[in-house]
């Protein structure tokens, strides 16, 4: 059993199977829930990871990446069943991160999701140190 605040490695994938992945997360730090309008159109809900702690095991090929606004994060699809397993961003100071989808990962028990502290963020507002107003839908 793991005890609070230690790495855990999952294995994740897009629905069909094209896309996997295997990452290194602490389901105990803040994972992210966002009001935008990709991540609320697409139910996003990542946990940040660091580039060395994501790796692309298959399917690179398969993925198709989305950019808008301001085109600095990479939103990236299976091109076969539409699942986003990922997103590539930077920080407010330009460290690259990645962003997890933890309904892509096979091996995270429902105890460890219904866990994991949920932070909301305005991003329809461009407001990311604030929650909407409203959350329970997202």
């Amino acid at each position: 059993m793991l005890s609070s605040g230690m790495l855990k490695t999952y294995s994740g994938s897009c629905h069909c199977g094209a896309v996997r992945f295997e990452a290194e997360i602490d389901l105990t730090l803040p994972t992210y829930r966002c009001n935008c309008s990709i991540c609320a159109r697409n139910r996003f809900w990542p946990a940040i990871v660091m580039p060395e702690q994501f790796r692309l095991l298959a399917g690179e090929a398969e993925l198709t990446k989305y950019l808008f606004n301001t085109r600095r994060n990479e939103h990236y699809f299976c091109k076969h069943c539409g699942v986003r397993s990922f997103g590539i961003g930077n920080t407010p100071d330009g460290q690259r991160i990645y962003g997890v989808n933890l309904g892509c990962l096979e091996n995270a028990t429902p105890e460890e999701l219904a866990a994991a502290p949920i932070v909301y963020v305005d991003g329809k507002h461009d407001n990311w140190n604030n929650a909407p107003a409203i959350t329970s839908y997202l």
